[in-house]
């Protein structure tokens, strides 16, 4: 029996009349994810490069999400083939990709996601998740109509080369991430800072300028209104993780004594 596939979030973006609203999964556990899952939100990152996460525990995630109407996304720890390879073989759609910096490592993105002669992506659909183990019909031929890369830019001078790297054929959306970036500037840890924020803004005037969607990473609320009003098409705006602590914290803070809630560091 032929199966179908789910619309990537590259279609996801092109059908959306607001920005998307996201969550970051990076508990590893397939249980949480599915509740995020659930959530009622657009999209769900589930995080390879700042998680235990492993190939296992992926894939169960994308099984359990899979049951509900939110677009989920993997993040690869690297700009690697060969994991970028394995990764979409266990039938992850949407990938992100970390750390682009110049249009050379974004075209080397876009290679690792598409079979040849597009790319180098080894073939094994037979043997895949990705293809249902065939049971996808004209997967191999079709395959780049069910992915969707989207690059991740956390650096100066990925900053710089926002334009060139936006116009890469194969490069979908982009997504800024103000964490790193903030360290790339000098300014660890201050990701709404004047600077990095001018910085984020000046990636989304080179992305949309290029006609491509572009998102942004926004734990706080505040940040992630005003970056939809500068206009990004998609905005993580939390995670599992970060929920989970904070809620946590609110529970101290609110049932035992002060001198027993000592300060914690919050994202």
């Amino acid at each position: 029996m032929p199966l179908r596939l789910n619309p990537t979030f590259r279609e996801r973006l092109a059908g959306a009349d607001r920005a998307l609203i996201g969550l970051w999964a990076c508990t590893g556990s397939p249980l949480v994810t599915e509740i995020a899952a659930g959530s009622g939100l657009d999209w769900l990152l589930i995080d390879g490069e700042h998680s235990a996460n492993t190939l296992d525990t992926l894939q169960v995630q994308l099984q359990v999400a899979a049951a509900y109407p939110i677009t989920p996304l993997v993040r690869v720890p690297w700009n690697d083939p060969v994991i970028i390879k394995q990764v979409l073989d266990l039938g992850a759609q949407n990938l992100i990709v970390p750390m682009v910096s110049s249009a050379a490592e974004a075209e080397a993105a876009v290679r690792a996601m598409h079979y040849p002669p597009q790319g180098v992506r080894g073939v094994g659909s037979a043997l895949a998740r990705s293809a249902r183990w065939n049971r996808v019909e004209r997967y191999l031929v079709e395959a780049a109509q069910h992915v969707s890369l989207t690059v991740q830019i956390e650096t100066g001078a990925g900053v710089a080369a926002a334009a060139e790297i936006a116009a890469v054929d194969g490069v979908d959306a982009v997504f800024v991430g103000p964490s790193d970036l903030s360290a790339s500037m000098g300014l660890l840890g201050q990701q709404t800072h004047s600077d990095v924020v001018a910085a984020v803004e000046r990636v989304f005037a080179a992305v949309t300028a290029a006609g491509k969607p572009v998102g942004v990473n926004a734990f706080d609320p505040a940040a992630a209104e005003a970056y939809i009003t500068a206009g990004a098409s998609f905005v993580a705006v939390g995670a599992d993780v970060a929920l989970l602590a904070r809620a946590s914290e609110a529970l101290a803070a609110r049932f035992l004594p002060a001198q027993d809630a000592g300060p914690t560091a919050s994202y």
